[in-house]
C-alpha cells in the first residue's frame, strides 16, 4: 500500500519526504527523546540516511515497512511512527509498532493518537491479526499509552537489546484484532484516508 495517508482530528500519518530531514533530526537528535530507544541520538547525516532508507522501503512490493511521519493538521512533523509486518513467518499476520514523539509534544495525548493510527493501519487497512510493541522497562509513558489503547502487557524479554554498551530488557505489549474490533473499544475512530 503506497502512499499511506491516515488521519484523525489531531494527527495524521503520511509518507516521509527528503524535506523532513530537519524536522526528524529534532526528534532523533534529542537525547531526551532517545533515552529509552534502542539507539543513541542521531546526527543530521544519520537522519538523512534513515529517510532515504524508509522512502526506499516504502516502494517495496510487497511492502513490509511502514515508517511514516506523524504530523499535526498544520503539517508540523511531531513524531516518527513505524509498523513492521512480520515476514519471518509466512502466512502469519503480525506486525510490530514503534514511535518517537518530539519532546515538546509530550503530555498532550498525542502519543496515543499516533499509536491509535498505527493500530488502524495494521488492523483496518492491512488486516493483521496481532500488533505488538516493545518498550524499555523504564519507559512508563509508553506503557500508559499502550495500556490505554487496550494493548496487554505480555512479559519481559531479558537481555533483549544492547544499548549504550549495556544489555537491556524489553517489555512486550500486544493487542489482537478481536480486541481492537470489540464494540465500544474505540468509537472515536474516524474513517481512514489510506
Amino acid at each position: 500500500m503506497y502512499p499511506v495517508t491516515i488521519t484523525s482530528a489531531r494527527v495524521g500519518l503520511r509518507e516521509f519526504t527528503p524535506d523532513d530531514v530537519d524536522a526528524l533530526t529534532a526528534i532523533y537528535g534529542d537525547p531526551e527523546v532517545t533515552e529509552h530507544m534502542s539507539f543513541e541520538p542521531r546526527s543530521r547525516e544519520q537522519v538523512e540516511a534513515t529517510i532515504t532508507a524508509v522512502t526506499g522501503a516504502a516502494q517495496a512490493v510487497p511492502r513490509t515497512e511502514y515508517s511514516l511521519a506523524a504530523v499535526r493538521p498544520d503539517g508540523d512533523l511531531i513524531a516518527f511512527a513505524r509498523l513492521a509486518v512480520d515476514t519471518q513467518h509466512p502466512g502469519q499476520s503480525s506486525g510490530q509498532i514503534g514511535f518517537a514523539l518530539r519532546a515538546d509534544q509530550w503530555g498532550q495525548g498525542l502519543g496515543g493518537d499516533v499509536v491509535r493510527l498505527l493500530l488502524r493501519l495494521g488492523f483496518d487497512e492491512l488486516g493483521l491479526y496481532r500488533v505488538w510493541g516493545a518498550r524499555s522497562p523504564l519507559n512508563e509513558a509508553s506503557a500508559r499509552v499502550m495500556g490505554r489503547l487496550g494493548m496487554v502487557e505480555e512479559g519481559r524479554i531479558r537481555g533483549h537489546l544492547k544499548v549504550r554498551g549495556r544489555w537491556r530488557d524489553s517489555v512486550v505489549h500486544s493487542i489482537l484484532a478481536p480486541e481492537w474490533r470489540r464494540p465500544g473499544a474505540d468509537d472515536s475512530r474516524p474513517s481512514s484516508g489510506a
